[in-house]
């Protein structure tokens, strides 16, 4: 067993068990409706023939099972290796499938959906450092006033999606997604900013962008607008997590990116 890349909301491990090879995730019983919202999306994906992890039921038909420990949901994984978020071959790959995720899902619904709140201002774990609440308040204040202004494509999030989450069979050529976490309803570029983030920023993400851009929904000035306003916004949406949950790591990182953007 191989346990995956710790997250702050979720811990996952890879297994083979009967000669195949699967995927779990824990989360915290009270997230067990958004993962199971995933659950559904990677199922639709799969209807839309899009490669996703198939998700495997209880004995009683359920999508997760509650344990001592959080909700638990296993799913059969599809073949391939992760992809490289560094290498720009794998970041056409990773946009392309993101753009085609994006695109399958508009439409979808589903009761664990829930529109996209990505922060309280007044959220009292703000008060961990000096710095945390004026700058998470100052990034959702732009991106409020951004909403506001322009008319964002919305559509059902990604949440996380690192390009970890999606593979590519070199056997096949067949690109795929490992699971979704379903991040709710909301302005469809912020999954992009979270990506944009996890490849170091704008300016080592231009294949990854080239990707999303040809199979996406958001339109190139759509994507020039938003995305420093939301890359802003998702690097404050991590340090809040960070804050909540005490990873004092994730907070350093999210404050040095912070500090480094323009504006």
């Amino acid at each position: 067993m191989i346990e995956l890349p710790l997250t702050l909301l979720s811990r996952g491990w890879e297994f083979v068990a009967g000669g195949g090879t699967y995927v779990a995730r824990l989360v915290e019983i009270g997230s067990r409706h958004r993962m199971e919202c995933g659950l559904a999306v990677s199922m639709h994906l799969r209807g839309h023939r899009i490669d996703a992890g198939e998700p495997v039921r209880t004995l009683g038909g359920a999508l997760t099972a509650a344990t001592p420990h959080g909700a638990l949901a296993v799913l059969r994984r599809i073949p391939g290796r992760r992809l490289d978020g560094r290498d720009p071959v794998d970041q056409q790959w990773w946009g392309e499938r993101l753009g085609a995720v994006h695109r399958a899902l508009q439409g979808f619904r589903h009761p664990g959906l829930r529109p996209w709140r990505p922060l309280d201002p007044e959220a009292a774990h703000l008060d961990a450092e000096p710095w945390l609440r004026a700058t998470v308040t100052a990034a959702l204040t732009a991106a409020k006033r951004l909403t506001v202004t322009d008319h964002l494509t919305s559509g059902v999030l990604h949440g996380d999606p690192a390009p970890e989450m999606f593979l590519l069979d070199p056997a096949t050529g067949r690109s795929g997604l490992l699971y979704c976490g379903a991040g709710g309803t909301g302005p469809l570029v912020h999954d992009v900013a979270a990506a944009v983030a996890y490849a170091g920023g704008a300016e080592h993400a231009g294949e990854f962008l080239d990707g999303y851009l040809a199979a996406g929904p958001v339109g190139a000035d759509e994507l020039e607008a938003a995305l420093p306003v939301l890359l802003r916004l998702r690097w404050a949406v991590q340090a809040d997590l960070a804050a909540r949950y005490g990873c004092p790591h994730v907070l350093r990182l999210a404050r040095r990116a912070l500090e480094s953007m323009p504006g």
